[in-house]
């Protein structure tokens, strides 16, 4: 199994502290829109987003039936 290197982590760290920012700044916003966002301004991994989406999106990615 790949162990992921020391960069990436920091990337992750980087999107979810981005992350809470925009919730912050944009609550009229859904999680999951915000989320995407980030995704794909850091450049994540599929495992990473995967990762993000199921502890960050919160309500929003259940109500959206996990699509």
């Amino acid at each position: 199994m790949p162990t992921q290197s020391p960069l990436g982590k920091d990337k992750l760290k980087k999107a979810v502290h981005y992350f809470s920012e925009l919730v912050a700044s944009h609550p009229e916003k859904s999680r999951l829109e915000l989320l995407q966002k980030v995704e794909l301004q850091f450049d994540l991994s599929p495992a990473d987003c995967e990762f993000l989406n199921k502890y960050l999106a919160g309500e929003d990615l259940k109500a959206d039936g996990g699509k």
